[in-house]
């Protein structure tokens, strides 16, 4: 029988949390945390975590700050949980290294479906079959899941690696914003899935290009979507 995936809930509320924990019970094994200092050593003593859902709002580190912490110790996904839905929100909250964004207040299939997207894209590519690709000075290694620029390592989040290897997957071939949303998020593309997309994009490139302004590993082409020659 397989091990049931590990979820870390962070947040300060323990109505919420016990909310959280009857919902993703049943189908996994839920840990908690009431500040992001917790999370922090917990991820330190537990580094095999799978999944962590992360409050934004939190009084001392709040859930910005304690991923962009948690992101010095492991590439484990991040889905943030606020009330907050504002673009501007949801834009550093993926700057800070988070993988996804659900706004409160949330149906129980919404946070399933979330969980079981996140879950399955990281243990999915940690299990992908051996390879090596060079494109410029970027090099990708299929099978540790590592990356390197300019000989260099390259730390990047589940997301950004998952898109970057969707992109050289499909190289040559114009990717859509759709394409890569609902390919790497494992969910349908709506309107505001773009700026989404967008975001993870642009911090990718961040860590990959020499120049993230003038890129030359993932090309835009406007009107059309991305792309890796």
């Amino acid at each position: 029988m397989a091990a049931l995936s590990r979820i870390l809930i962070v947040d300060d509320d323990p109505d919420i949390r016990k909310v959280l924990q009857l919902l993703l019970k049943d189908k996994y094994f839920v840990a908690e945390a009431a500040d992001g200092l917790a999370a922090i050593e917990f991820i330190r003593a537990n580094p095999d975590t799978d999944l962590v859902v992360l409050d934004v709002m939190m009084p001392g580190l709040d859930g910005i700050q304690t991923c962009e912490e948690l992101r010095k110790l492991s590439n484990v996904p991040v889905l943030f949980l606020t009330a907050k839905s504002a673009e501007q929100d949801r834009v550093s909250a993926y700057e800070s290294g988070g993988d996804d964004f659900l706004s409160k207040p949330f149906s129980q299939a919404e946070l399933l479906a979330k969980v079981s997207s996140l879950l399955r894209r990281y243990q999915e590519y940690r299990g992908k079959p051996a390879g090596v690709l060079t494109v410029e000075n970027l090099e990708v290694d299929f099978a540790s899941r590592t990356v390197r620029s300019a000989g260099k390592a390259v730390t990047l989040t589940d997301t950004e690696y998952s898109i970057l290897e969707f992109m050289l997957k499909n190289r040559g071939t114009v990717v859509t914003a759709a394409d890569l949303y609902e390919s790497v998020w494992g969910e349908k593309f709506l309107s505001g899935s773009g700026n989404t997309v967008m975001v993870h994009v642009l911090n990718l490139r961040r860590k990959i290009e020499e120049n993230p302004s003038a890129p030359k590993i993932i090309r835009t082409v406007w009107g059309r979507g991305y792309q890796i020659d």
